[in-house]
C-alpha cells in the first residue's frame, strides 16, 4: 500500500482500519482510488482531484455537500441514491498535499457502472438516471460556484478561441484551415442559441455537465439506475447541456476519438431511446423553450466540442490526456462527423422530441 496514499486517507474523518487502496479506473482528468477497510465499516472512494482543471477545489467541493444534501432530503434511501462527502478531520471538504487537493466520499456497495451505452434499454436507463437528477433538483435554490469558467458557454468560447487563433501558440494554425472554417461557418448559429440562455428564455437549473453513461450509477439486485455520480462538474447553466452532451456520447455509432469516420453516425434509434428515458423523468419540469430546444442541444454541445478538441490541438495537447501525437486532432474530425450527421438527421431529432413530450 502506497504510504503516502495511506497518509491521506487516513485524514479524512472515515471509520475503520484501513485495509487497502487500489486505484479504480482510468479518468481522463481525475485520479481514483477505492479505500477498503476492516470490519463492517463501510469502503470508500479517494480521489485526486485535477486542480489545472478544476482550479476551484473548494468550491466544487461545496457544490457537490449542497446537491447532495439536498438529495438525501428527498430519496428513499440516501445513502444509496447519492453520493456521501466524507469531510477531513480539520472540517474541510477536502485535503490538500504537496499542491494537490484530495476528497473522500463513502463506497456504494452491490452497483455497477458501464463504459458505453451499447443498446436502447441501457440508453433508456441513462436518460432517466439524469432526468431523475435534474427533476430532484428542479426546486434547487442555492447559488453555486462556478468551477469551471465559461463550461459549456460558447460566447466564452469563442473568446478562448479568438485568442487562440492570434497567439497560435504551436504555429499550427495555417495547416487547420479546413477545420477553422467548420467553427467559422456555425459561429452565427451557437451565438443565436446561446443569447437565448443569456436573455432567460431558456431558464438555467443545477446541470451534472458530463452525463456520459460512466457516471450513472446502477443497482445490481435490480439492474436499475440508482444515481448519479461524479459530480465535480456541477454547476449552474441550462438543462439542455446535459441532454445534449448525453446524446453526444450514448448516440455516437463510432468512438469519440475513432480514426474510422466511416464508424461515426448518430444513431436515431439511440437519441429515441435516451429522449424517452430522460422525458419520462424530466419533461414536468420543463418550459416549452427548453422542449423547442432539446433537439439542438445535442448539435449545440457537438460543436463545443469540436471547438474544444482543436482549441486543445493548436495548444499543444494540453487538457484531455493522449495516447499519441495528434490524438486530440483525431478527436476533432471524429466529432466533426458526428456533428454533422446530427445536422443532417435534425429534422427527425425534433420530430421525436414533439412526439415523446405530447
Amino acid at each position: 500500500m502506497d504510504n503516502k496514499l495511506l497518509n491521506i486517507a487516513q485524514q479524512f474523518a472515515i471509520e475503520g482500519d484501513i485495509l487497502s487502496i487500489e486505484p479504480l479506473g482510468e479518468g481522463f482528468i481525475n485520479d481514483t482510488y477505492v479505500v477498503k477497510t476492516a470490519g463492517d465499516a463501510p469502503d470508500y472512494i479517494l480521489q485526486r482531484k485535477n486542480h489545472n482543471v478544476f482550479p476551484d477545489v473548494p468550491g466544487m467541493m461545496d457544490n457537490i455537500l449542497a446537491v447532495t444534501e439536498h438529495i438525501k432530503r428527498k430519496v428513499a434511501d440516501p445513502m444509496r441514491e447519492t453520493l456521501t462527502v466524507i469531510p477531513a478531520r480539520d472540517g474541510k471538504l477536502y485535503h490538500e498535499c504537496e499542491g494537490n487537493f484530495f476528497s473522500v466520499c463513502i463506497f456504494i456497495p452491490d452497483t455497477a457502472t458501464y463504459d458505453r451505452a451499447d443498446s436502447p434499454e441501457l440508453a433508456y436507463q441513462g436518460g432517466l438516471g439524469i432526468g431523475r437528477f435534474q427533476a430532484l433538483l428542479s426546486d434547487f435554490d442555492k447559488p453555486l460556484n462556478e468551477t469551471i469558467k465559461g463550461f459549456h458557454n460558447i460566447r466564452w468560447r469563442f473568446e478562448q478561441w479568438d485568442e487562440m487563433l492570434k497567439t497560435d501558440p504551436m504555429g499550427r494554425v495555417k495547416e487547420l484551415a479546413t477545420e477553422i472554417e467548420w467553427i467559422e461557418s456555425r459561429r452565427e448559429q451557437m451565438m443565436n442559441f446561446w443569447a437565448l440562455v443569456e436573455d432567460g428564455t431558456i431558464p438555467t437549473h443545477v446541470t451534472h455537465n458530463d452525463t456520459k453513461i460512466s457516471n450513472i450509477l446502477f443497482d445490481k439486485p435490480t439492474g436499475k439506475v440508482l444515481c448519479a455520480i461524479d459530480l465535480d462538474t456541477v454547476m449552474s447553466s441550462t438543462s439542455l447541456n446535459d441532454f445534449g452532451d448525453a446524446i453526444r456520447s450514448y448516440a455516437n455509432t463510432g468512438a469519440e476519438d475513432d480514426q474510422n469516420l466511416d464508424n461515426v453516425e448518430m444513431s436515431l434509434e439511440m437519441f429515441r431511446a435516451y429522449a424517452e428515458g430522460y422525458l419520462s423523468e424530466q419533461r414536468a419540469t420543463m418550459s416549452e423553450s427548453e422542449l423547442e430546444w432539446l433537439a439542438f442541444s445535442a448539435i449545440y454541445i457537438t460543436f463545443e466540442q469540436v471547438l474544444r478538441f482543436l482549441m486543445d490541438y493548436m495548444d499543444g495537447e494540453k487538457y484531455w490526456k493522449t495516447a499519441y501525437t495528434g490524438h486530440t486532432l483525431v478527436r476533432t474530425h471524429a466529432q466533426y462527423k458526428l456533428l454533422q450527421s446530427m445536422e443532417r438527421q435534425y429534422a427527425q431529432m425534433q420530430a421525436i422530441i414533439k412526439e415523446i413530450a405530447g
